[in-house]
């Protein structure tokens, strides 16, 4: 039998020696070999014992009202609405099924001009459809603010973002995004 010692390691090499049978190499570091009717011990009972007591938290959701951070925006989604036709006498445009009009207030919260445009935010349903803002009707609704809005560092536009949607659906999220390649930031509209 030969031993090595490499780095405060020890190393034990049984080799066979005659007669048909040979023993398996065996690897040995700094510690006792465990006897085998005997469980492992964790290695810290205080971090089990924590992580056993502390259940794990769920992520509040943003809600109606709620303000939260995309990029360089602030928003604040203040209410919904339903509206078949948007538009004034003359000039107007009908839901294929209705118009949900979300109302939400935009922050520029970095230093410099950001664009803030309706058609980059994405609404979504019970059934996890997703639904495209319609920059058509905002056309037609006066002060929509959506459809391509420059807003200066500190300032806020109430704005309107208008999906047309099917009569019976119930819409239960929107993401929210300062730019087409942003992330996003969900908000819940459950509730509502």
């Amino acid at each position: 039998m030969l031993v090595f010692v490499f780095g405060g390691c020890a190393v034990l090499i049984a080799a066979a020696t005659g007669g048909g049978s040979s023993a398996p190499t065996t690897v040995v570091a700094d510690r006792e070999p465990a006897d085998e009717d005997q469980a492992p011990e964790p290695e810290s009972d205080a971090a089990e014992a924590e992580a056993e007591a502390k259940p794990e938290a769920k992520p509040k959701t943003a809600g109606i009202g709620s303000r939260v951070r995309d990029g360089k925006f602030e928003f604040t989604v203040t209410r919904l609405e339903k509206r078949d036709r948007v538009g004034g006498e003359f000039l107007s445009k009908d839901a294929q099924g209705v118009f949900l009009l979300v109302h939400v207030k935009v922050t520029n919260i970095g230093d410099e001009s950001e664009s803030f445009m309706g058609a980059e935010q994405k609404l979504f349903d019970a059934k996890g459809r997703e639904f495209e803002a319609s920059s058509e009707a905002a056309f037609y609704l006066d002060d929509s603010k959506s459809l391509y809005e420059k807003i200066n560092p500190g300032n806020s536009v109430d704005g309107v973002v208008l999906f047309d949607i099917p009569k019976n659906v119930k819409p239960v999220s929107i993401e929210l995004h300062d730019s087409i390649f942003s992330d996003g930031v969900k908000v819940s509209l459950a509730g509502s």
